[in-house]
């Protein structure tokens, strides 16, 4: 690899030059002498081998060669800059990346809006986000791989908050036979056909949650896999309301007439994978959450 030769000072100069209309404007504003501004970005064109600027009457005015150079140096300069506000950033201790681990139920357009607004107070942290199914949340945990979860359950050995509130309504297509049958739906009725359930993430620990009496169980791997399964009349489930609510409106899904359990809430914990180690950035991203599931 060729040696680089060109300083990001002397890229910063010929920017000024030109930002500023000329030598003079230019070293009265960064409080240099015109000479020295003069002597940097003739060294520039040296070191490059030709010429960026040339002069008009007083003024300096680009080459079309130093348009495109001056264009990509204004990148390089903000990157070095964005560099060093890192390194700032860690050293006062943000983290460089935090790893947030998701149930499926936690209502996704609230994660979205939190990480958006996240971003521009991150100061270059990243978010590594990975989505769960029941005990996926709690091995996340206990094997030390998140540092921010919101999962349903709290391990022992863990704290956890109270986030927000989720509510499974069961549903089934308009045109599945138990909405034929035309009354009230008891568990013998639900046995006899296909429920849709999701796969638990976890693979050390397994963990079954709501009814699941049926005898001729279809298992998908997320929610939304799960909707599309009822939404093609495939079967029946327990579904968070806020994912098919647009589908129960238009008539596509209809709850099933229950006598009892049609609908159940689930609470959503927000836990810290190593409290005493949480940094600025993920406590700034955890009270973020907080505020956009209180406001909700």
């Amino acid at each position: 690899m060729n040696p680089i030769r060109v300083t990001l000072e002397q890229w910063r100069t010929l920017q000024a030059v030109i930002d500023h209309g000329g030598y003079a404007q230019a070293a009265e504003k960064l409080h240099r002498s015109q000479s020295s501004l003069s002597y940097t970005v003739a060294k520039l064109q040296q070191q490059l081998g030709m010429p960026l600027l040339r002069i008009e009457g007083r003024k300096a005015v680009l080459t079309s060669a130093g348009e495109v150079l001056l264009q990509r140096s204004r990148q390089l300069v903000q990157d070095a800059a964005e560099l060093e506000a890192v390194a700032h950033n860690l050293d006062q201790g943000w983290e460089p990346e935090i790893r947030v681990v998701v149930d499926a139920a936690f209502p996704s357009s609230c994660l979205m809006a939190a990480l958006k607004q996240f971003v521009p107070l991150s100061r270059g942290t990243r978010v590594q986000l990975d989505e769960v199914v029941l005990s996926g949340a709690d091995e996340a945990l206990l094997n030390r791989n998140a540092d921010l979860v919101i999962g349903g359950n709290v391990p022992s050995g863990f704290l956890g908050d109270q986030l927000i509130e989720v509510e499974f309504i069961a549903v089934a297509h308009r045109d599945h036979p138990l909405h034929q049958l035309q009354r009230r739906l008891h568990s013998d009725d639900l046995r006899r056909e296909i429920q849709v359930v999701i796969r638990d993430s976890g693979i050390e620990i397994k963990r079954d949650v709501g009814w699941l009496g049926s005898a001729y169980r279809w298992t998908v791997t997320s929610l939304d896999k799960a909707a599309d399964a009822l939404v093609g009349g495939l079967g029946f489930g327990w579904l968070p309301l806020h994912l098919v609510e647009k589908q129960i409106e238009a008539g596509v899904l209809i709850p099933l007439p229950l006598r009892a359990g049609q609908r159940r809430k689930v609470h959503l914990f927000m836990i810290f994978g190593q409290p005493e180690r949480a940094g600025p950035a993920t406590q700034k991203l955890a009270t973020i959450l907080r505020e956009n599931c209180r406001n909700r």
